[in-house]
């Protein structure tokens, strides 16, 4: 086997965002734009000789595509021994359960998430560490400036691998072993949950759907939903994971996933509703008749800890992405815990999980997890509700609006502009930070400021400092509006608004937070002048 060394030049932009580097195909698709990425990470990780990586993807269009040119530089480059899933297939959070169960060096995970898939759609390459967690941004940047110097990669020249079939075969000197996507994380879950309790609540009646969006979710919920745990034939709606995602958007939301919404409100609801997202590390819940927030979600799981077996020993504390809801804080203070506030980005909560100090995390952006990998986790979430209902026997609804009355409610809405001109994003948020000086102090439609400011982190494990975060605006009533420009998009840019107030009038407390945030959405429009600036008369996206 010959290793053959490429001459290249380096692209600019091939700087990882919130989670990995995301562009479209076509860009991916330039020559060496893909090897040069692979490159500067090999480059930078240094001798691999004797290591192990994992490697696959969510299934969209070019996976396997990338996954070919993965193995052959990995070979080129020294590794020992590639774990990869059948068909190239890993969700995101079974590529983190992977590299901790083998004690891999790394892996690399190919997606973009829940952005659309297809040949005009999206693409995504991220590199995960040891502990299973995204790449810190100490690493992330080192890599994207060894991208910008990159002169050459190394490959071999060699037939393409075989992934369908399951087996070890060898290239070169480098062991490939094409192992199946779903045995390791469905044995980490009945570790974590009890699924002989789940088995007899389906078994008495209980109903649920599943939509997996035609994204890689699908054959983890068919093998462990239907087969393992025994829900009807039919449970898992849209489970053949596709290139283009059906066409879809596989993002689990009440606009995206329309159809299961549907379903969930109609005459004839089922008990329960969840959905996943491109990669499977986003889930969305729903009861009959009723949506459960993701902040509210992760509230709920804290305060249900003690009824799941994984967790029943108790919690070392939770965390949240800053612009998540304050809910699970009054859990955390309830429970004599502490709660972490981090940026948003997963790679935020590695040193905390790490370090022993949180057990449960999670983000408004659908994303839930635990210490059980280093990745947000969908299934796991609606494993976790699962359990849940299984044991207090009530239904969705009862058990949030019980919640809300114990710990009070923080009404919270997310308003979502998707792709405005970059141009005119950076300028509203220059303007709105210019504003800050004016705001302090002064009352809005009855809502005093407190503060206003650039969230910036400093983590409480190795002390690194994250700046530029997020704006935020917040009000003596502990009432907040917080402003971000997303970094999981590819086309133009993302307005993220978010709003909170909080809730004790039961009464109110089951009121549409659209019309309990209306004020707030006024003066968001107000500050931000997002309207006049955009040329939106409403968001794109409301959850």
């Amino acid at each position: 086997m010959q290793i053959k060394t490429i001459n290249t030049q380096p692209y600019s932009g091939q700087k990882a965002g919130t989670s990995g580097l995301r562009k479209k195909v076509t860009v991916f698709q330039q020559t060496h734009y893909l090897e040069n990425f692979v490159q500067a990470l090999f480059n930078v990780l240094g001798d691999v000789h004797g290591k192990t990586l994992v490697v696959g993807g969510d299934g969209r269009y070019y996976n396997t595509v990338a996954i070919q040119t993965i193995l052959k530089m990995a070979a080129a480059n020294g590794f020992a021994r590639v774990l990869v899933g059948q068909q190239g297939i890993l969700s995101t959070p079974a590529a983190s359960a992977v590299i901790r169960q083998y004690q891999a060096f790394g892996g690399i995970i190919l997606s973009a998430s829940h952005n659309p898939a297809g040949k005009e759609g999206d693409f995504g390459i991220k590199y995960n560490v040891s502990s299973g967690s995204p790449a810190p941004e100490k690493l992330t940047e080192a890599i994207y400036a060894e991208t910008q110097v990159i002169q050459n990669y190394r490959t071999v020249d060699t037939a393409d691998i075989e992934l369908n079939a399951l087996g070890i075969q060898q290239v070169g000197d480098l062991t490939v072993e094409v192992i199946d996507p779903v045995t390791d994380y469905a044995r980490l879950m009945e570790s974590l949950f009890d699924f002989d309790r789940i088995r007899q609540f389906f078994q008495s009646g209980f109903t649920m759907r599943f939509d997996a969006m035609h994204a890689v979710t699908g054959i983890y919920a068919h093998a462990i939903l239907e087969q393992q745990l025994g829900a009807p034939a039919g449970t898992v709606m849209n489970g053949v994971p596709l290139e283009d995602f059906g066409g879809g958007h596989p993002d689990p939301n009440l606009t995206y996933a329309e159809a299961l919404v549907k379903q969930l409100y109609s005459d004839n609801a089922p008990d329960f509703g969840a959905a996943s997202d491109g990669d499977g590390d986003r889930n969305m819940i729903l009861g009959r008749h009723c949506f459960v927030t993701p902040s509210d979600s992760l509230a709920i799981l804290a305060a249900n800890a003690q009824h799941v077996k994984g967790y029943q020993q108790g919690l070392a504390g939770v965390a949240r992405s800053m612009p998540t809801s304050m809910a699970v804080d009054r859990v955390a203070h309830a429970l004599n815990i502490p709660c972490y506030e981090t940026p948003t980005g997963w790679k935020f909560f590695g040193n905390l999980l790490d370090a022993g100090k949180a057990t449960l995390c999670g983000e408004e952006s659908f994303g839930t997890g635990s210490n059980h990998v280093r990745e947000k986790d969908g299934l796991w979430a609606v494993l976790f509700w699962l359990n849940i209902l299984a044991v207090r026997q009530q239904s969705v609804a009862e058990i949030l609006h019980e919640h809300w009355t114990q710990y009070g409610r923080n009404v919270y809405s997310r308003h979502d502009y998707e792709g405005i001109d970059s141009a005119v994003a950076k300028q509203l948020m220059t303007a709105l930070q210019a504003k800050f000086p004016s705001l302090i102090h002064q009352t809005f439609k009855g809502y005093q400021v407190a503060f206003c400011d650039d969230f910036s982190y400093t983590d409480p494990v190795d002390h690194s400092i994250s700046t530029g975060q997020g704006l935020r605006i917040g009000f003596t009533d502990g009432s907040r509006l917080i402003f971000r420009l997303s970094g999981t998009g590819t086309d133009g840019a993302t307005l993220r608004v978010y709003l909170e107030s909080y809730q004790t009038d039961v009464v109110k407390q089951t009121q549409d937070a659209q019309i309990l945030l209306a004020d707030l959405i006024q003066l968001a429009d107000q500050f931000a002048n997002i309207r006049h600036l955009t040329g939106r008369e409403k968001p794109s996206v409301i959850t």
